[in-house]
């Protein structure tokens, strides 16, 4: 029985916006792309200018904010998966910066 693989093309990213309550991200192939800040606490925690301080990583493949040490990956954002980061691991971060 013969099988085919469809090979996915994961646009890049061009462009994030970080609202109150938004990560808004430009792909490469026109669409836009909005999820909730609550998926990634450690953004929902983050300072205005911490917000706004990000680069793209891997030309495009991923988001990166150092003040944070958040990685977020267009896949990810595009299959719906929120922050996988464990509630141990974020108490840690909340308590490393006196929260």
């Amino acid at each position: 029985m013969p099988t085919s693989a469809v090979e996915l093309q994961i646009p890049n990213a061009e462009n994030v916006t970080v609202t109150e309550d938004t990560l808004t991200v430009e792909l490469s192939d026109g669409r836009t792309l909005s999820v909730p800040l609550a998926w990634f606490p450690r953004l929902s925690h983050a300072t205005l200018q911490e917000r706004h301080n990000w680069r793209l990583i891997g030309k495009g493949h991923g988001i990166h904010w150092e003040d944070l040490d958040e990685d977020i990956s267009v896949e990810g954002l595009l299959a719906g998966k929120p922050s996988g980061e464990s509630q141990t691991s974020f108490k840690k971060w909340l308590e490393s910066r006196g929260m």
